[in-house]
């Protein structure tokens, strides 16, 4: 095929490398075949997105959310998730159209101080997701085996080495290792459910909007963190990459096609990530608020006293397991996210074990010192306060995608369509919303 057939439709610059060129356009798509096989090889990238939507920060939220509110906050990650799947479906269809990830046209459409300064705060989103996966794992470890917090943060530096070896054999690879383990946690949480059955009549009302959310700022802050948890902002830098891991047709059909089966990859991967997410927080009501346990803020809180109040030690067991496979499929999403961002915006490129190092450096600092000076109920306080930070972001992502997804020279036949431009500008208002009132309760209490 010629370099001139491979160009991306934005016309964008030939010297900018390829996405994520070690996998680029690694996994063979068939022609002509059944949709199903066709659809199978597009399953993955959506999987590895899902992985942000329930790591250890949605944990830590969701399990505050439950316990405090019961069902209410089941609205919010209903909203957020609905919003994760257009955001979602907008860097599929950037990916695939332009041949250009998020980063590489910021970098290349802005001057080049905003786009070190894009490059700053995309950092700041991946360090506090690192942070989230970094205390997770730790408290799972301490949980589960007995090792010190303060150990665990430190063995958890190097926990993605293996992973990393797995990319380097075959990204395919990776993305069945992040299935299995999405699995192991879904299942885990059916049984927890079955264990702790909930109201069914108050989950269903749950899921409707409840104007206490504008009146009560501690529930404003847990929902901000929630959505800070679920749509994450490295997952649009990210999304955009990894969807040009398929050896598609590069004329207007095969993108077509293209855009189709990613974006169906990413919905069902995010349908799982709801049930995950409500599953968590449903288990929070129904275990501890129901039982007058509204108190229930941390992880390891919810671990002690799942065993007792529903009389069967596996609960912990399964909870403790949950969140370990939470922890370790998180780390895989933060090294692509740091790569792709790195070499989108500053066209820098490291080896993967090394950025990995870093970022991860960078997040273990933090969690140290306050589990130093405050224990385990600062790492709590830590691990919401970084989901929080997750959606302060969100705008500097969010708002760029939207534009050039809207542009016509730049998506040429693939720009979005009037609908979508509307409904994803609202969710970008409902985002910066959230995040105005937050910054103005903060700066001026009642």
């Amino acid at each position: 095929m010629s370099k001139s057939e491979e160009a991306p439709l934005s016309g964008a610059r030939s010297l900018q490398l390829a996405s994520l060129p070690e996998v680029h356009r690694s996994v063979a798509v068939p022609r002509h075949a059944h949709p199903l096989r066709t659809f199978l090889a597009f399953l993955g990238p959506g999987y590895l997105i899902a992985v942000g939507y329930m790591d250890p920060g949605n944990w830590a939220t969701n399990v505050a959310g439950g316990s405090a509110y019961g069902y209410q906050l089941l609205s919010v990650i209903l909203l957020a998730n609905i919003m994760a799947m257009l955001l979602q479906a907008l860097c599929v269809r950037l990916g695939v159209a332009t041949g250009r990830d998020l980063a590489q046209h910021c970098a290349e459409s802005v001057p080049r101080p905003v786009a070190w300064l894009l490059w700053l705060l995309a950092e700041t989103a991946i360090c506090a997701t690192d942070l989230a996966e970094l205390i997770g794992t730790a408290i799972a470890l301490k949980l589960l085996f007995g090792i010190p917090l303060m150990l665990g943060l430190c063995l958890t530096a190097a926990d993605a080495l293996l992973i990393l070896y797995l990319q380097r054999k075959r990204f395919r690879y990776l993305e069945a290792l992040i299935i299995g383990l999405i699995v192991l946690i879904l299942i885990c949480f059916v049984i927890e459910l079955v264990l702790a059955p909930p109201d069914w009549a108050g989950v269903a009302a749950g899921y409707l909007p409840s104007t206490a959310l504008l009146t009560d700022s501690a529930q404003l802050y847990l929902a901000i963190g929630i959505l800070g948890a679920t749509v994450m902002p490295h997952n649009l830098y990210l999304h955009s990459s990894i969807v040009q891991t398929r050896r598609f047709e590069l004329d207007q059909i095969g993108r077509r096609e293209a855009i189709w089966y990613g974006t169906a990859d990413s919905t069902l991967a995010l349908l799982l990530a709801l049930l995950v997410n409500s599953a968590m927080l449903i288990l929070a009501a129904s275990a501890f608020h129901a039982t007058g346990r509204t108190e229930v803020a941390s992880i390891e809180d919810a671990y002690q006293l799942l065993a007792p109040l529903l009389g069967v030690p596996a609960a912990a067991t399964l909870f403790g397991v949950a969140l370990l496979a939470a922890g370790q499929n998180a780390t895989i999403t933060g090294t692509l996210a740091g790569q792709v961002v790195m070499e989108g915006f500053l066209r820098w490129r490291l080896p993967p074990w090394l950025r990995r190092l870093v970022t991860r450096l960078v997040a273990i600092i933090p969690a140290i010192i306050v589990t130093w000076f405050y224990g385990e109920r600062g790492t709590t306080e830590l691990l919401i306060l970084s989901q929080v930070i997750l959606s302060m972001q969100l705008p500097f992502a969010v708002v760029p995608l939207l534009l050039f997804t809207s542009s016509r020279r730049r998506m040429g036949p693939f720009v979005n369509p009037l609908w979508l431009t509307l409904v994803t500008w609202v969710i970008a208002g409902v985002i910066i919303a959230m995040n105005v009132k937050l910054l103005s309760d903060f700066l001026l209490p009642s």
